[in-house]
């Protein structure tokens, strides 16, 4: 099948644009000498996962379950931060994370000891982590601001000093630190953070137990604009003045674009503006439309008014506000049409959900001729199966 024949709603991954993006990533690598890793958070379409692996050096993970999931279904690298850890968990991840990187002292100190053990017997003597704060902001969205005030995410270097201080057996064990602070963001962000992170942190990376450094995600590499060769100079400076393998985890820049959500027109309303009943949902099918918010992309649209025919768009939930955006084309919508969301692949399949009994999408992916075949049909028993 093609993209035109398969039922609505379903995501579907572009594997040329993928690959596409794959690439771009891999030559950073190469040409800087960083580890990249996919954030899994963003994408976890693990059908994938393969390819993936032919070009990244493995994954990144928010918690066990992704944990586990990298484990499984990549076998290659595998890192782990989460602001916190249950105790039933830590051994497990331990035994399959090469790194573990906490939140606080706090977190070192109730788990570092049993994390290095069980590490070491696998080989790995630096794979425990801490994750900084250099309280420098780069961006508006204070949702999306980890340096916001009162932020949990991370330790101050005031926090840090004082752990470093009074809890040096601890921090002994620690062979890197994690800084992420960025979000859909250009290589500039990253070279005012770094910055920052010199400033607050440098004597940190320079002592001789460290052994790497992990600038997190946010970092928009495959967008057409984003300057990779300061990201290129970025990383060689890092690794000119502290000797530490440098990692990035990008999740957008990953599936950037590579994906889309298909969906019919079930009905046209006509309340003082014309609004398309649509079988797919902001807030079940796309969620960060009303969360961030955003206006995701739609093939062959325009903004309203900049073509002849202006419809609101929503959908068949209850919620008033499951509403997508407002948007004009060329010709008339009716019943039964079909429209094309675009760059769905990230924070789409992986934060959907069956509010209202919305049937999820099934998830199609496209080679590179343009051919669909199915990974994954959902059905009543997903829906049933969550809750009871």
């Amino acid at each position: 099948m093609n993209i035109n024949e398969i039922p609505t709603p379903s995501y579907v991954i572009d594997e040329g644009r993928l690959e596409d993006n794959l690439k771009i990533l891999q030559s950073v690598a190469e040409a800087s000498g960083c580890s990249i890793l996919l954030a899994q958070k963003a994408f976890s379409a693990f059908s994938e996962y393969p390819l993936i692996a032919k070009y990244l050096a493995g994954c990144t993970a928010s918690g066990l379950y992704e944990a586990r999931l990298g484990a499984e279904e990549m076998g290659k690298e595998n890192h782990v931060f989460s602001p916190a850890y249950k105790e039933s968990e830590i051994e497990e991840i331990a035994s399959i994370c090469d790194h573990v990187i906490f939140n606080s002292f706090n977190e070192l100190e109730r788990f570092a000891s049993k994390v290095y053990e069980i590490q070491k017997v696998r080989g790995i003597t630096d794979g425990i982590g801490i994750r900084i704060n250099p309280e420098c902001s780069t961006q508006d969205e204070p949702i999306y601001d980890p340096c916001a005030p009162g932020s949990r995410l991370g330790v101050t270097e005031k926090n840090f000093r004082k752990g470093m201080k009074e809890r040096p057996e601890v921090f002994a064990l620690v062979s890197g630190l994690h800084c992420h602070t960025l979000c859909e963001q250009d290589s500039d962000a990253l070279e005012t953070t770094l910055a920052a992170v010199r400033e607050r942190f440098g004597d940190v990376l320079a002592l001789p137990q460290m052994k790497w450094l992990n600038l997190g995600g946010g970092h928009h590499i495959s967008k057409k604009t984003y300057d990779r060769d300061r990201l290129i100079r970025l990383v060689k400076g890092l690794k000119e003045d502290y000797p530490l393998n440098i990692y990035l985890e990008p999740g957008e820049a990953v599936a950037l674009n590579a994906g889309y959500l298909v969906t019919e027109v079930m009905d046209v309303v006509d309340n003082d503006k014309q609004i398309l009943i649509l079988d797919a949902s902001a807030a079940c099918h796309m969620p960060d439309v009303l969360e961030m918010p955003y206006r995701p992309p739609l093939k062959d649209s325009g903004l309203p008014d900049e073509k002849k025919y202006t419809y609101r768009l929503s959908s068949c939930t209850c919620l008033a506000g499951d509403i997508t955006g407002d948007y004009s084309f060329d010709t008339e919508k009716k019943r039964g049409d079909r429209l094309v969301f675009e760059d769905m692949a990230i924070y789409s399949m992986v934060k959907n959900n069956t509010f209202n009994g919305m049937p999820l999408p099934s998830i199609y992916a496209m080679d590179a001729g343009g051919e669909c075949r199915l990974i994954k049909a959902f059905g009543y028993e997903d829906f049933k199966n969550r809750l009871s």
